[in-house]
């Protein structure tokens, strides 16, 4: 195969199968291919046991993992299609020379929206951790404490 993709299958024949990404593309796959290669179904289990949708954040050592924990959580809470129970949770995946990257999962029901939930999931990380004055790091920025990232109208709720 010779790209990738994911969207709703919208038709299966015997020699193709098609289906319809979130943009409104339809993607032709032979069947042939589909057998030579790992594919994704995102939806066979989602309505029982849930699918878990992900983000990763990088954030500075100077920040208290458990305040970095609830501001993930609390992000993950107030993202629709989100559910409340199982509850989301934090993993933290890595311990590098400048941040700490967590992960913040959630479980869906309905993954054939997972493109909205993602973003509007990633606004709400951003209005969290703005509203906290918490920076979110950039895996290539340099340590440097002068330079504050959060948007001006954050700061000047916060009085940084």
């Amino acid at each position: 195969m010779t790209g990738s993709g994911s969207g709703d299958v919208i038709e299966k024949g015997m020699l193709v199968t098609r289906i319809r990404t979130p943009k409104n593309e339809i993607i032709s796959i032979p069947n042939s291919n589909a057998l030579n290669t790992n594919l994704i179904n995102y939806s066979s289990d989602a309505h029982d046991r849930g699918l878990i949708i992900y983000a990763t954040v990088s954030i500075g050592y100077d920040a208290e993992w458990r305040l970095i924990h609830q501001l993930l959580i609390d992000a993950a809470r107030a993202t629709d299609h989100i559910e409340r129970e199982p509850s989301p949770f934090v993993l933290q995946t890595s311990l590098d020379d400048f941040y700490v990257s967590y992960q913040i999962n959630g479980y869906i029901k309905n993954p054939n929206i997972q493109a909205s939930i993602y973003s509007q999931l990633y606004q709400n990380i951003q209005d969290k951790f703005n509203e906290a004055g918490v920076q979110i790091m950039s895996p290539h920025y340099e340590a440097d404490k002068e330079t504050i990232v959060i948007p001006e109208r954050y700061r000047k709720q916060q009085k940084l």
